[in-house]
């Protein structure tokens, strides 16, 4: 597999996920637009990147506006000739619950995931359309967005979005040969780095030992280059026939998410009224109804982290989420 030739534009590149995304385009072939609002930040990955043998270049610019789009899709046919890979990582998280979320916490974290994700595949296919050649989309999805978590609301609607929008280009998008897929990641990122469940394998991580298989395997945790791998491969040639997907990585596993579908039908010749409703719902349905959020098995007793320390922060008032996506 190989991306030579081609061009690609990351957004939130300059840390954490977004940077492996980069890096490894980067390593196999592909010159790199380099995202981030922080210049300093945005530099250290470009000379990352060209330090080990690559090409890249920064747009400094927080994704959103229209105008960012722009700029990024410029920087790429300016600075490379062409545009042929678009991955929208960007975000900011702000959680809390909903009684506690203000209207400024819930349009921002709308603004850079969703907004902007639409923003900048809307500028890429423009740039796709007028080569004529294809094209790939690549967008960061979440298990936050796939079934909901404690505290972010804002996220959650953010990331459900996004899948519900490339679901979408998926279907437009076909035949001009443009591809559209959402990835789901799971990986030690900032957050989890103050979360007491999963010390023990940022800390593995963190002396660049291997995580232990409990997190790897039964988990799916992992690093960010465990996910970049899936995204360098939906951005090749050898991905031309996945479209529309939602597929989940980390650690170990792979996944491949499944579409909304009924789990259950029932019948009632002339309708449902609310008395029929009262009257049979849960003797149709109660022993089907849907789970909502993550649950985690316990922790083996050998990774039980230690009484928190002084320095340690306070639980956050939700369960642990291992997947914001952006710089």
């Amino acid at each position: 597999m190989s991306l030579a030739g081609k061009s690609a534009i990351v957004t939130g590149s300059g840390r954490g996920l977004g940077l492996a995304y980069a890096l490894e385009l980067a390593r196999q072939g592909a010159s790199v637009v380099v995202n981030d609002v922080d210049q300093s930040v945005a530099d250290e990955a470009v000379a990352a990147i060209h330090a080990a043998g690559g090409t890249a270049v920064a747009v400094v610019a927080p994704v959103g506006p229209t105008e960012t789009a722009q700029r990024l899709v410029a920087a790429a046919v300016e600075s490379f000739g062409r545009l042929d890979i678009l991955v929208t990582n960007a975000g900011v998280l702000r959680d809390k619950t909903l009684w506690k979320m203000t209207d400024e916490d819930f349009d921002t974290v709308i603004n850079v995931h969703l907004r902007g994700t639409f923003t900048c595949v809307r500028e890429a296919v423009g740039a796709f359309r007028d080569q004529g050649s294809g094209g790939r989309i690549i967008c960061i999805g979440s298990p936050t967005g796939q079934r909901g978590n404690f505290g972010q609301t804002n996220y959650a609607a953010a990331k459900a979005g996004i899948v519900g929008m490339v679901r979408t280009w998926a279907l437009e998008l076909r035949k001009a040969g443009i591809t559209a897929n959402a990835v789901i990641p799971v990986a030690a990122t900032a957050m989890t780095e103050t979360m007491p469940y999963f010390r023990s394998a940022v800390e593995a991580d963190s002396r660049g030992e291997a995580m232990p298989d409990f997190f790897r395997r039964d988990l799916g945790f992992g690093t960010a280059d465990d996910v970049a791998g899936l995204v360098a491969f939906l951005a090749s040639d050898e991905a031309a026939g996945v479209t529309g997907q939602a597929v989940g990585i980390g650690g170990d596993r792979l996944q491949l998410w499944s579409h909304p579908e009924a789990v259950a039908t029932e019948y009632h010749r002339g309708g449902w009224s609310a008395e029929d409703l009262g009257d049979r719902f849960m003797d149709l349905f109660g022993d089907r109804l849907q789970s909502v959020g993550e649950s985690f098995p316990p922790l083996p007793e050998e990774l039980q982290p230690e009484e928190p320390r002084p320095e340690d922060p306070k639980p956050r008032e939700r369960q642990p989420a291992a997947d914001p996506a952006g710089s």
